[in-house]
């Protein structure tokens, strides 16, 4: 793509702006997600107005994307919300605390097991944001406290990322750039992808009680590790689409073999020093005469449906025949960047969307709890309105998060940020800094897919201009920080505020997610540079 972006440091600056006025607002400034995201949407679309001469147009065609991809994300919002709500009213979340002790005590072992294993079992069958929606509010139900329930998946299910929803990113990845050896590019990728999961194990256990969380939870950590992120290693070579998905399923069996052991399965004096857990009076709770499995149904639901639609191929083939996308003209700037007209711009497949799963599932357990006996008079009023009240500021939160990505993208903003870096970096440090580059897209898209969809041909264009600079690590350097940066990405922090009725607590999450995607980036970056020497 021939085109003549302005690749000195003010332009730069001028570039990362919003992103870091973002992250300002959020975090400093403590604004809402929905004041934070129009805000530097409308920094975004002046500086690139005035700055990088993208035209009304073009300004409008990213406009018109990001609310596309907002109602994308805002799909598994609305769903995921009425699913909690609905699980709520029949006082089920009451039951699933009570009975998950009878099989274990140990709230460590439980956080664990939901909060990692389970949140990267749903994030490799469906991903888009379900392991947060879902699990969040599981936790919340548990006794965990909103906060550390939405940190927790976020962080658990990250390494899952790239290879989840059935190898997405890597399929997406692959039509995006030429990459000739991709089973090398696989190989580094499994390797990458096994430090934010190992990391992600030990950090739950630090949140949960310091270092003697992660004293007593080191053991299973280990194994579970061992069968995550090795698993998907052993697998990734020769079976991508399925390297995340098998493993977490295996990691099931691991759950059940340590439950058996009397560390993980009786009560500890980790409960006692950690402040995660609500304080509650469980003599005071009354709870609907149902078992465990009847208040977990729907999500056993959730959990079939998906492996049904999405894992049987040809039913995933023929659902995914019923598409529907905008259609955008070509635009292009004053700067000569240009973004060609799309037919179909993203299309959505309604039927292998997590949200039609997730709408599933919601009228399962509506007329399943109904069945039950654990309707009353308000249940239908509560629910609707539990869902307008949390809905409407996360709608307005992701959809200027969205808007904007899609106007700094439009405008030849992001391709300014990338390039910018490729222009100062020698090989060994463009490779470290890949991860970083995968980190801000995912950041800005809050997909591991779109990140790599953005920035994959760019690197394919700096490898071929850098000798000595490897594409396959460059790709899987990317990747990875493309996962871990969606820990960090406004649009599913606003997810888990809003599942786990924490509106306007992003700040605190994010005091904690920062320093996960500090820790695994730095980690990511410095064993990229090692295997880069190392293949040189």
């Amino acid at each position: 793509m021939e085109n003549n972006l302005p690749l000195d440091l003010l332009h730069w600056l001028l570039a990362i702006t919003p992103l870091v006025l973002l992250l300002l607002m959020l975090v400093v400034f403590k604004w809402s997600g929905g004041t934070s995201g129009w805000v530097a949407m409308g920094v975004a679309t002046l500086l690139g107005y005035f700055m990088f001469e993208a035209p009304l147009d073009n300004l409008a065609v990213g406009f018109g994307k990001g609310l596309w991809e907002a109602f994308f994300i805002l799909l598994v919002v609305w769903f995921a919300l009425l699913l909690y709500h609905v699980t709520d009213e029949s006082g089920s979340f009451k039951v699933i605390r009570e009975e998950v002790q009878n099989h274990s005590e140990n709230y460590l072992f439980l956080v664990l097991g939901f909060g990692w294993v389970f949140a990267s079992f749903l994030q490799g069958v469906a991903g888009f944001g379900v392991p947060i929606a879902v699990v969040a509010p599981l936790l919340v139900g548990l006794g965990v406290k909103p906060v550390a329930a939405i940190v927790i998946p976020l962080i658990g299910h990250s390494w899952a990322n790239m290879f989840g929803t059935l190898g997405v990113g890597w399929i997406a990845t692959i039509n995006a750039v030429q990459i000739e050896d991709t089973t090398l590019t696989l190989l580094y990728t499994g390797i990458l992808l096994w430090l934010p999961n190992i990391i992600g194990g030990l950090m739950i256990c630090w949140l949960f009680a310091k270092w003697k969380g992660v004293k007593e939870g080191f053991l299973a950590v280990v194994i579970i590790s061992v069968i995550h992120g090795g698993g998907q290693l052993a697998m990734v070579s020769f079976n991508a689409e399925l390297s995340t998905f098998i493993p977490a399923i295996l990691a099931f069996g691991a759950l059940f073999m340590l439950s058996k052991r009397k560390k993980y399965r009786e009560k500890s004096e980790t409960e006692e020093l950690t402040d995660i857990l609500e304080e509650t009076d469980s003599k005071s709770e009354e709870k609907p005469d149902i078992s465990l499995h009847q208040a977990f149904m729907p999500y056993y639901v959730l959990s079939v449906v998906s492996i049904v639609f999405l894992g049987i191929g040809p039913i995933q083939s023929f659902l995914d025949q019923f598409q529907i996308g905008p259609s955008f003209p070509a635009v292009e700037t004053g700067y000569g960047f240009e973004m060609e007209a799309e037919e179909a711009y993203s299309p959505i497949s309604p039927f292998t969307h997590p949200g039609f799963y997730l709408l599933v599932s919601v009228i399962f357990a509506f007329f399943w709890y109904k069945h039950l006996g654990l309707h009353h008079k308000n249940t239908t009023q509560n629910v609707f309105s539990g869902l307008k009240d949390n809905a409407l500021g996360a709608s307005l939160a992701i959809t200027g998060f969205l808007t904007m990505t899609m106007i700094m993208e439009n405008a030849g903003q992001t391709n300014v940020l990338a390039l910018g870096i490729a222009e100062v970096s020698p090989p060994a440090v463009y490779a470290g800094l890949a991860n970083v580059i995968g980190i801000i897209g995912a950041f800005m898209t809050s997909s591991n897919t779109s990140s790599n969809v953005l920035f994959s041909p760019l690197h394919g264009s700096v490898v071929n201009s850098m000798e000595g600079l490897s594409l396959p690590l460059v790709i899987a350097a990317q990747s990875t920080g493309g996962a871990i940066g969606n820990v960090i990405a406004p649009a599913n922090i606003v997810l888990g505020t809003s599942t786990a009725n924490a509106q306007g607590r992003e700040s605190e999450v994010y005091k904690v997610t920062l320093i996960f995607a500090l820790i695994a980036g730095v980690s990511v970056s410095a064993v990229t540079v090692l295997l880069h020497f190392i293949g040189g």
